[in-house]
C-alpha cells in the first residue's frame, strides 16, 4: 500500500485483523489474566482461601516451565533448520520480512552450539532470538502471568467487588504508565473473570436482553475496528487517520497508538463476546475450539514454517534477476528472488495454512504433553510430598 494507491484486501479494516500480530499478543495477555485467575477467584469467592493460595503458588511455580520448555524446543528446531541450510531460499527472497528474520548458518560446529545457547538465554533476558524473533513477546507474557498471580495473592482475602475496584485502579495505572503490551490487558482479564463469576452483574445484564444483544454486538464491531489500526502510515487511509485523531483524546501523550489500539480492541471485543450468546455459541464450535487448542503451537512454529515450507513454494522455483554490470563493467550481484505468480500464491497459501495447522496439532498432541511431563517431573523433584499434584491442562491454562 502507498499513499496514492488503494489498499489491498488484507489492508482493509476488520479484514486486516486476520493477519495482524499485535492484536494476538494483546489477546494472549488478556487470556493470561483471565484464565490464570479464574480458578483462584472461584475458590476465594467460595471462602476457600487456603485452597486458592495453594493453587496460586503451584500455578506460579509451574508457569515458567510450561512457557520455557516449548520455547526451547521451538528455538532448537529453528536452529537445526538454519544450520542445515533450510533458510537459504529465505535469505535471498524478495520479501524484506522473510529475509531479515532468516539467519544464516554459524561459521563453525562449535560456534553453532554457542549461538544456540546464547539465543536460548537472550530470549528471556532481553527478548532477542535470531532463530525465532517472535519469541520476544514470551518474556512479557510470562511477566503478565506473574503479575496476575501477585495480584491474586495480595487480594485473595479482599471482597469480590473491592477486588474489582482494585484491579480497575491497576488497569488505569498501567494505562497511564504506557504498559500497553501486557499491563492493562492482564488486569482486564482479571476483571472479566470476576464479572463472569458475579451473579449480581450477570442477573442485571440478563434482565435487559435487547440492550445486552445490541451492546455486545456494538462492542464486537468496535473491538475489531480498534484492532485493525495499522502499525505504520495510519494517515494513508481515512478510517485509520480518524482513529489517530480519536487517540489524541483517549490515550496518554507520547504512547504508541499501534500498541494501544490492539490492546483496547481486544478488551472491548472480549467484553462483547462474553455477553453475546450467538458469538459464544459460534466460538464453541469444533472448528474454533481446534483453532484455540493450537493457538500457542501456531505462535511458536509459524515463523520457521513460513521461512521454510511457504518460502520454498513461493520463491524456490523463481530465478534471481540479472542486474547487469556497473559503469566500470563489473558484474553486479543478482537481485532478490521474485515471488511466484498470483495463481501459485492463491493455491499455495491456503494449502500452507492447512499444513501449518496439521503440524501445530501434532505439536499439541505430542510436544505439549512432553513439556507437561518435564514440568511435572521438576515439580515432583522440588516440591514437598504433601504439595505434589498432577495437571493435564494445556500450556496456556497453567
Amino acid at each position: 500500500m502507498s499513499e496514492k494507491l488503494p489498499p489491498t484486501f488484507f489492508q482493509l479494516p476488520f479484514v486486516r485483523c486476520l493477519v495482524m500480530g499485535r492484536a494476538s499478543v494483546a489477546a494472549f495477555a488478556l487470556l493470561a489474566g483471565y484464565v490464570n485467575s479464574l480458578s483462584a477467584l472461584k475458590k476465594a469467592r467460595a471462602g476457600n482461601t487456603e485452597a486458592a493460595l495453594q493453587g496460586i503458588a503451584k500455578s506460579a511455580f509451574r508457569r515458567t516451565g510450561r512457557f520455557v520448555t516449548p520455547a526451547v524446543i521451538a528455538t532448537t528446531l529453528s536452529w537445526l533448520l538454519c544450520q542445515f541450510g533450510a533458510y537459504r531460499i529465505a535469505n535471498i527472497s524478495s520479501s524484506n520480512w522473510i529475509r531479515d528474520t532468516s539467519p544464516g548458518p554459524s561459521s563453525s560446529f562449535a560456534m553453532a552450539f554457542y549461538d544456540l545457547f546464547k539465543n536460548l538465554g537472550t530470549t528471556w533476558l532481553n527478548g532477542a532470538n535470531e532463530y525465532d524473533r517472535i519469541q520476544w513477546t514470551l518474556t512479557f507474557l510470562l511477566k503478565g502471568s506473574m503479575m496476575t498471580y501477585l495480584t491474586l495473592f495480595a487480594t485473595v482475602y479482599v471482597k469480590p467487588k473491592w477486588r474489582m475496584i482494585i484491579c480497575a485502579g491497576l488497569y488505569y495505572f498501567k494505562w497511564k504508565s504506557g504498559d500497553s503490551l501486557v499491563g492493562f490487558n492482564v488486569f482486564c482479564g482479571i476483571i472479566l473473570a470476576e464479572v463472569s463469576l458475579d451473579k449480581d452483574i450477570l442477573e442485571a445484564v440478563d434482565r435487559h436482553p435487547y440492550l445486552r444483544m445490541v451492546g455486545s454486538a456494538c462492542c464486537i464491531i468496535l473491538g475489531l475496528f480498534f484492532c485493525s489500526y495499522p502499525e505504520e502510515k495510519p494517515e494513508w487511509a481515512r478510517w485509520s487517520d480518524f482513529e489517530t485523531k480519536l487517540g489524541h483524546y483517549m490515550f496518554p501523550s507520547g504512547v504508541e497508538y499501534a500498541r494501544y489500539y490492539p490492546g483496547l480492541g481486544s478488551n472491548v471485543l472480549t467484553l462483547g463476546v462474553m455477553f453475546n450468546d450467538t458469538a459464544k455459541k459460534m466460538l464453541s464450535q469444533r472448528f474454533f475450539l481446534f483453532l484455540g487448542k493450537n493457538s500457542f503451537p501456531i505462535y511458536l512454529i509459524h515463523a520457521p514454517m513460513i521461512r521454510t515450507v511457504l518460502t520454498w513454494v513461493l520463491f524456490g522455483f523463481s530465478k534471481r534477476p540479472d542486474n547487469g554490470k556497473d559503469d566500470k563493467g563489473h558484474q553486479l550481484p543478482p537481485g532478490w528472488l521474485p515471488v511466484a505468480s498470483t495463481w501459485v500464491c492463491l493455491i499455495a497459501i491456503p494449502l500452507f495454512y492447512v499444513f501449518l495447522y496439521r503440524v501445530a496439532n501434532l505439536w499439541s498432541n505430542y510436544i505439549d504433553p512432553f513439556c507437561g511431563r518435564v514440568t511435572q517431573w521438576f515439580e515432583d523433584l522440588v516440591f514437598r510430598d504433601d504439595a505434589k499434584t498432577t495437571s493435564d491442562k494445556p500450556i496456556l491454562l497453567q
